[in-house]
């Protein structure tokens, strides 16, 4: 084969490469500011995004390993107010039966009778009450988790990740990371223990947002 007939497929190979990156839509995000300074965050209620929020939590699995688990579904409210953190409020409503293990057998044995009882509790709750303040844009917010009709005191340290405009829908959006600890013996799940043990860690993270007010 000749050196230019070498030089020609690699050019059609090159234009067809291009041709076929050029049928999809590339995703531009523009530059865009994200800020800590609570105050800048403007007040009124905030949906959480169910396609960029996420609920894990992770228990002691024979001691071998922190077996780790998700929700799929999740939805929820942060009513922003002036004061920032330390007057705002949460409440976040999971869907029970959208426990996702990556076993399908255990998906059914954690929504069933002998844990979750999903069908007949099909919600669990967390509706948040106090608010305490620990640096910057950061905290530990307690509030009250129901889990099979079982309520108690959980805290999570909060740290908000900022605010800023999205570059893609253009609503005022809000970041956060939570984690926290709690027994789960105290809501009543004492099922497989102790090869499955009672600590539940929980991680969380989040964006929600407001569509912008009209200029």
């Amino acid at each position: 084969m000749s050196v230019m007939s070498i030089i020609f497929r690699r050019a059609v190979a090159a234009i067809a490469i291009t041709a076929a990156l050029g049928a999809c839509t590339p995703l531009q995000v523009v530059t865009h500011t994200v800020t800590q300074t609570e105050a800048r965050v403007p007040v009124g209620q905030y949906k959480l995004d169910p396609h960029h929020t996420s609920v894990t939590f992770n228990v002691d699995h024979f001691k071998y390993t922190r077996f780790t688990m998700r929700f799929d579904r999740v939805a929820g409210e942060i009513d922003w107010k002036e004061g920032g953190l330390d007057k705002s409020q949460v409440a976040v409503t999971i869907d029970a039966a959208s426990i996702d293990t990556n076993v399908p057998q255990l998906d059914k044995m954690v929504k069933g009778t002998d844990m979750l009882d999903a069908e007949r509790n099909p919600q669990i709750r967390f509706v948040s009450t106090r608010f305490e303040r620990t640096g910057d844009a950061r905290g530990k917010l307690t509030g009250d988790l129901t889990i099979r009709g079982v309520t108690q005191p959980v805290t999570l340290d909060v740290t908000f990740n900022g605010y800023g405009v999205d570059p893609l829908t253009k609503a005022d959006t809000l970041g956060f990371s939570a984690d926290g600890q709690f027994s789960r013996s105290k809501f009543g799940l004492t099922t497989w223990y102790p090869a499955v043990g009672d600590d539940i860690h929980v991680i969380i993270q989040a964006e929600a947002e407001r569509p912008r007010a009209a200029s």
